[in-house]
């Protein structure tokens, strides 16, 4: 789709740098709430041959029609394979080692997650795209996961479950790519979260690389 259509469908990118006389975006939506994950993983200065695995699992869920984050998940996760940080990873994230220590492994925060989904769903009659069948009723309301890249859950997560042999949950087998929605918006490749922000006059606030800040950025 072309970018206004894309805007008209996903009602996610707002700017206040709209052109005078441009029409202001639609009312209506497509998803009456989005929820935005950003995971952080381990990293080394030189990776070699080590894969990264999740260390901190944040999302929140954010009324569309609002601006309102309406709900929180937030855990560390203890890695596995490389329990022992890296400097570089934790000067790049700001996690400790204590933190991830006393964390629970990646099976436990997925199954947390879940019960966090279905709470929230069974609280604001939420459907998320892999539940919208017949049962859907005119109550529900559509949501879907936000994520900056397809990183978090089409490389990261999926390719730690595979190792771990987890079911990576089929509720995060779907989610928009907030840069590629940038990008077809603005006709223009971002460099990065940060500079997105520069790009549209907007001071990143808090801590880069840090799933908690850098989410929150995310629902701005």
């Amino acid at each position: 789709p072309d970018a206004a259509a894309l805007r008209r469908q996903l009602g996610l990118v707002r700017s206040s740098a709209r052109p005078r006389g441009a029409p202001a975006p639609a009312a209506g939506q497509r998803f009456s709430y989005v929820s935005v994950i950003d995971l952080e993983a381990t990293c080394w200065r030189d990776a070699g041959c080590r894969r990264p695995e999740t260390i901190e699992f944040p999302a929140v869920l954010l009324n569309t029609a609002t601006g309102e984050v309406e709900s929180e998940f937030h855990t560390y996760v203890q890695p596995q394979e490389h329990p022992i940080l890296s400097e570089f990873c934790t000067d790049l994230t700001g996690i400790t080692q204590n933190q991830v220590d006393e964390a629970v492994p990646l099976n436990i925060c997925l199954s947390q997650f879940l019960k966090w989904i279905q709470k929230i769903q069974e609280e604001k009659k939420i459907l998320f795209n892999s539940d919208i069948p017949s049962h859907s009723t005119s109550e529900a309301k559509l949501c879907t996961f936000v994520t900056w890249t397809d990183w978090d859950l089409g490389v990261c997560l999926h390719y730690e479950c595979k190792r771990k042999q987890l079911r990576k949950p089929d509720i995060l087998n779907s989610w928009i790519d907030l840069k590629a929605t940038y990008r077809l918006f603005y006709n223009r490749k971002p460099k990065g979260l940060k500079g997105a922000l520069q790009d549209l006059g907007i001071a990143f606030a808090g801590r880069e690389h840090s799933g908690k800040y850098d989410m929150m950025i995310l629902i701005l």
